[in-house]
């Protein structure tokens, strides 16, 4: 269940990226776009390594939006730190 202090810190911390249109959506189908995913928010960000299945949790945030054409940027990063039980650094 998403928990709205965790949405809250997300949108601050992003609040840039978000109001730009050509960074506000993830382009799912490019794999360079999930390469910079992968290594500034799961990384940088949330401090994960490549021990920690980075590939596997875009790949389940992948199924989940499944269907989804326009993939926000602040959805995708909700759900990745989700997956990697990480949302408490945004509170």
């Amino acid at each position: 269940m998403m928990e709205v202090s965790d949405h809250a810190g997300m949108e601050k911390t992003y609040r840039l990226v978000l109001s730009r249109s050509d960074t506000a959506l993830v382009a799912w189908s490019d794999p360079e776009e999930l390469e910079t995913v992968k290594r500034n928010f799961l990384v940088k960000k949330l401090g994960l390594t490549e021990a920690d299945g980075l590939d596997a949790g875009i790949e389940a945030v992948g199924a989940k939006l499944k269907g989804v054409n326009r993939k926000s940027r602040l959805t995708v990063y909700y759900l990745l730190a989700e997956h990697f039980g990480k949302l408490g650094q945004f509170k």
